[in-house]
């Protein structure tokens, strides 16, 4: 992934991966952000003959990272044990959809102070696929953080067991087992059905039209009998502190939020690389909802994001 005395662009355009690492492993787009941002900073903090001497600096900056969330995710158990209400993972906009266009671009190297610093926004950076999808991203969090970062490198990003070693500081046999424990965790939640694009996205058209009506009946048909709506307010603004579970209850309660908030205006958006639905009041984005359809096209599950703090990358929509 480089070379010796790899130059400035070489170590710069290794954020974008590093960034889509992070993001998988945390969940957050900010702490993702951090994380790498700590990454550089101890790649400058490098004596320069150091440097020199590394011949993968991406390797040896995704090592670095990886061990920095592996930290980071040991903490977060107990942050968000005490996080009011449900935690979601930050829904991510698709950046084509929403104009956010970057040249990328990487930390300045503090001793050189002649290089440009043009850090692209993380969101500007993420490769969507149906590893950032929402149902996924739930399950991650609850694995082990080692099971999650074994799991993320290794069956997302093809790392070999050898260098996830490395982050975990355990054998490439322990690494192994940890995947596969991972990998059991994945296979045994509820997952999305194969769904093509069109049909998800007419799905989430439909539950659009039916809330814009206010129509609680049309809403019923649309969503499973058993479906499960889970929002993350994180205590920052008002919502439901635990899952709703049946598809009449999610209904009622979509139509009593219509109630409350006159002027609100639905907007079909990508979430997270999936077809889901941004509400906006007064030029505001107040909620970012993902959601899971089944084979017959029935909404299963709904993720709604409502916590200001994670609606940052979203506040640039027109």
């Amino acid at each position: 992934m480089g070379a010796a005395g790899a130059g400035m662009d070489a170590v710069a355009g290794e954020r974008r991966q590093l960034i889509n690492v992070a993001y998988r492993l945390l969940g957050s787009l900010a702490e993702a952000e951090d994380a790498v941002q700590e990454a550089y900073a101890r790649w400058y903090a490098l004596p320069r003959s150091r440097r020199d001497e590394i011949l993968s600096p991406g390797g040896w900056l995704t090592t670095v990272t990886g061990r920095i969330c592996l930290d980071v995710l040991g903490s977060a158990r107990a942050r968000r044990e005490r996080y009011v209400g449900a935690w979601l993972p930050d829904p991510l906009p698709d950046r084509a959809e929403w104009g956010l266009v970057s040249e990328g671009g990487g930390p300045a190297d503090p001793a050189d102070p002649a290089d440009p610093a043009d850090p692209a926004d993380p969101a500007d950076q993420m490769v969507l696929d149906e590893s950032v999808a929402m149902a996924l991203l739930v399950v991650l969090e609850s694995m082990t953080p080692a099971e999650r970062v074994a799991f993320v490198l290794h069956d997302v990003f093809r790392y070999p067991f050898a260098e996830i070693a490395a982050v975990l500081g355990r054998t490439p046999a322990a690494c192994k087992q940890l995947a596969a424990s991972a990998r059991r965790r994945v296979r045994d939640a509820p997952g999305p059905a194969a769904v093509a694009g069109d049909g998800r996205a007419e799905a989430v058209r439909r539950v659009k039209e039916a809330w814009e009506r206010k129509d609680i009946a049309a809403l019923v048909d649309l969503l499973d009998p058993a479906a499960v709506m889970t929002a993350d307010g994180g205590g920052l603004v008002g919502t439901v502190l635990r899952p709703i579970e049946g598809g009449a209850r999610i209904a009622q309660y979509m139509v009593a939020i219509a109630d409350r908030a006159p002027g609100l205006e639905l907007l079909e958006r990508s979430v997270n690389g999936t077809p889901g639905l941004v509400a906006r009041r007064g030029g505001t984005v107040m909620t970012v909802a993902s959601f899971d359809v089944d084979g017959d096209g029935l909404i299963t599950r709904i993720w709604a994001v409502r916590n200001p703090e994670k609606l940052r990358p979203w506040l640039r929509d027109g």
